[in-house]
């Protein structure tokens, strides 16, 4: 763990959780800032074989994580919200794509992007 790790998890414990996904592979998005302040981390995991593992971090204890397809649009396999300690378990719990143990049932498919209408002319 570098310097600026190590004084986030001084301030923040729980961002030790985020970094140790990091340090095993996961990317993480630019953090959405408001008025200065971070407010939401976005990360993910892609799995050889398109599907993708995600998390959204809003606050230690309101906590998204995902497995989605490699579909287009992607379908939505898995699901968990809580607090950050136990989606980051989770996720690093949950069975590889192909596993015979891995959810694989579809629970819902992503939307299409929403495209702006054309202005008039």
């Amino acid at each position: 763990m570098n310097v600026a790790d190590q004084r986030a998890v001084e301030a923040f414990p729980e961002l030790g959780h985020l970094i140790a996904l990091r340090n095993l592979g996961w990317r993480f998005l630019p953090p959405l800032v408001r008025n200065g302040q971070p407010v939401e981390v976005d990360g993910f995991w892609e799995w050889p074989d398109g599907h993708r593992d995600v998390i959204g971090v809003r606050f230690s204890s309101e906590v998204l994580g995902l497995r989605m397809t490699g579909d287009d649009p992607p379908s939505l396999v898995w699901e968990k919200t809580s607090s950050l300690i136990e989606v980051v378990q989770w996720l690093l719990t949950l069975p590889p794509p192909g596993d015979r143990l891995t959810p694989n049932l579809t629970r819902a498919t992503a939307p299409a992007l929403w495209t702006p209408p054309r202005p008039l002319v």
